[in-house]
């Protein structure tokens, strides 16, 4: 059964790459019908010129030959006979005249003596009459011409080709000069008719032939042009991958090989390009990773006088000086924005290094939410809309800074209430912190997950670090999750959390784990 699946999904693999090649957008498609339109219509002009030529020649040459017989037959036949002749005598010279070499019926008319018309036919061609001679030819036969220099003669030879039942035939006649009867030949075409048909259907072949030929030359003259191209486009997927050291095979000296080497080049500028980026940015990454940590250690002692201070401020002995009261409240408050400034740089800098890594535990969301609004007393200025029971497998450290920073700018930059919705959608968790704030500016939306970004420029210094909502998006995006924000229609902005009710499966691999493996195109 296995064989079996694995041939159904082979053959259809086959065919989609089958259907790739020949999509109308392809190029290989494209120049087949190009090439085969081109033959075609060559082939088909020249056999249209040869066919048209050739009938010409063919019908021309029957038609003088017979036409010729026809005219001597009746200078020499019935040009002998008398002015008034009977039928008897009409009947024998038009058998006469039927027995030339070209084998054509014909068809005699005269007056006798008493001036009654009569016939005189061959008896070929199921009894040749007048019917069926056209009446324009009759009538120009029998027009008497006015003789003068530039005719010496008053009556002519006059031919017409017919078809009757898809046969050809030409029909001519001509009147004795001097007076006599009227004559009238009728020779079939069909043998003529037959040996064109025999050339247009060999012309045809041979355009068939021809089209046959200009699409397999298309095919080979497309592989040739597309397989540098089909090369060239998998080395740009190859690079685009992240796979820098990419690079093709060059032969040749045509556009294609200088294609492929300026390839070349442009991927080794883009690899020593990106190598320096990366260094750069591997050194901006460990500054701020050393500066953090050098800073920790006085910026502990520092915490510490201010707790001190802080203790001394509180105390109602009154033993701090008045006077430098507000500078003390100064340092303490900047104290603590500096160490969770330092504290948020930290976690930055494990994020960048691809070392942050979950610690899963299971979770019950709304005791979560509780417990994260309860630590920070927030507990009168947000609503919670959550269902107990609800649990997934988190890491409950990450969902509180996810928590904390989503809830806390709501209350910093919204308005009270800051309303918190638990919803589930499948195997998916959400949690909506809207606020009733006047929302966020549409220029600031797309950037408000930023590192350091700021609304205002003109007031770069605030109370947060400019960190914050962009470490929530980084502890939502370890979670194989995301965060998203909107301005609620009713007034407000809103902040989307959607999680992963299970992140087991993100533990298995280290995040951002990228692998790059070098290849040649």
């Amino acid at each position: 059964m296995t064989e079996a699946q694995g041939g159904i999904r082979g053959w259809a693999v086959a065919r989609k790459g089958v259907w790739s090649r020949l999509r109308f957008t392809s190029l290989r498609l494209r120049l087949v019908v190009v090439f085969a339109l081109v033959a075609l219509t060559a082939a088909v002009s020249a056999s249209g010129i040869a066919y048209w030529l050739n009938r010409e020649a063919v019908l021309t040459r029957t038609q003088d030959a017979v036409l010729r017989d026809f005219q001597q037959e009746m200078q020499n036949r019935a040009g002998a006979l008398p002015e008034n002749p009977t039928q008897d005598e009409l009947q024998h010279t038009a058998g006469q005249m039927a027995n030339s070499s070209q084998r054509f019926s014909v068809l005699l008319v005269a007056e006798d003596a008493s001036g009654r018309t009569v016939y005189g036919n061959s008896g070929a061609l199921d009894s040749f009459t007048l019917k069926d001679v056209p009446a324009s030819l009759r009538k120009a036969v029998n027009k008497e011409q006015p003789v003068n220099g530039g005719n010496k003669s008053p009556y002519h030879l006059y031919w017409q080709r017919v078809v009757e039942h898809d046969t050809p035939f030409l029909v001519a006649g001509t009147k004795v000069i001097g007076g006599g009867p009227t004559g009238y030949m009728l020779k079939s075409l069909e043998p003529e008719a037959k040996d064109l048909n025999s050339l247009a259907w060999s012309l045809g072949i041979a355009t068939g032939l021809a089209l046959i030929g200009s699409a397999l030359l298309a095919q080979a003259a497309a592989t040739t042009v597309l397989k540098p191209v089909h090369r060239l486009g998998i080395a740009a997927r190859r690079l685009g991958e992240g796979k820098l050291d990419t690079r093709l095979r060059v032969s040749g000296t045509d556009e294609l090989a200088d294609l492929s080497r300026t390839f070349n080049k442009t991927a080794e500028a883009l690899e020593k390009r990106v190598a320096d980026m990366a260094a750069r940015d591997e050194a901006s990454r460990r500054f701020v990773a050393d500066m953090s940590h050098e800073l920790r250690t006085p910026l502990t002692a520092i915490t510490a006088v201010t707790e001190v201070l802080e203790e001394e401020l509180e105390t109602e002995s009154g033993s701090m000086d008045p006077m430098i009261e507000p500078a003390v409240r100064l340092v303490v408050s900047e104290t603590r924005r500096l160490n969770d400034l330092v504290e948020n740089l930290m976690e930055v800098t494990r994020f960048d290094a691809g070392t942050a890594r979950l610690v899963l535990d299971d979770v019950d969301i709304a005791d979560q939410i509780t417990a994260c609004i309860d630590a920070r007393a927030w507990l009168d200025a947000v609503e919670l809309d959550a269902e107990r029971g609800i649990h997934a497998r988190l890491d409950p450290r990450r969902l509180d800074v996810i928590l904390a920073n989503l809830i806390g700018n709501a209350l910093k930059h919204g308005g009270s209430p800051v309303r918190v919705a638990v919803r589930l959608a499948e195997d998916e968790l959400v949690i909506k912190v809207r606020d009733h704030g006047p929302g966020i500016p549409e220029d600031v939306l797309p950037h408000v997950f930023d590192r350091f970004y700021k609304a205002s420029a003109s007031r770069p210094r605030s109370e947060g670090s400019g960190l914050g909502l962009s470490i929530a998006l980084e502890n939502a995006h370890i979670h194989g999750g995301e965060i998203t924000a909107a301005n609620f229609p009713e007034g407000g902005a809103v902040f989307t959390l959607r999680l992963p009710r299970d992140a087991s499966a993100l533990t298995e691999r280290p995040p951002g784990g990228d692998e790059g493996k070098k290849g040649d195109a």
